[in-house]
């Protein structure tokens, strides 16, 4: 058999492989992960009642099984640049597995429960999702 056959094979054997499994290219890939990351600007900017419990509520976030990570962290004072918003107040990265564990994570009860304890201290959220290339 040609390496082109051989290569064929495996590569069909591969999609094959991703579609019984239901994922997409890029979670059929070792080592997929999905980071979530969701910028907080308070209502009340600078209270640190606010900020406090926002940052408690995030870190009850880290039970919810499907999460493989998570950070917590506030903007940092660095050089003011032009392609530098440091506006934001609190900031959380999750890391997932797979979109569908993100999905298991936004429907979770956990995650409920800190959207209605918390959203009214915030003014504003800013998610962005990206998936490892």
């Amino acid at each position: 058999m040609s390496n082109d056959v051989d290569r064929r094979v495996f590569l069909g054997a591969a999609a094959v492989g991703a579609a019984v499994m239901g994922a997409s290219g890029a979670e059929a890939k070792a080592g997929f992960t999905l980071r979530h990351q969701v910028y907080f600007w308070l209502k009340r900017p600078g209270n640190e009642a606010d900020r406090a419990q926002l940052i408690a509520g995030l870190q009850k976030l880290k039970a919810i099984p499907e999460v493989r990570e998570l950070f917590i962290g506030v903007a940092a004072n660095t050089e003011a640049r032009d392609v530098v918003d440091n506006s934001f107040d609190v900031s959380e990265h999750m890391v997932f597995g797979s979109v569908a564990d993100q999905k298991i994570y936004q429907d979770h009860p956990r995650h409920k429960a800190f959207v209605a304890e918390n959203s009214g201290l915030w003014a504003r959220v800013v998610v962005r999702d990206a998936v490892d290339i």
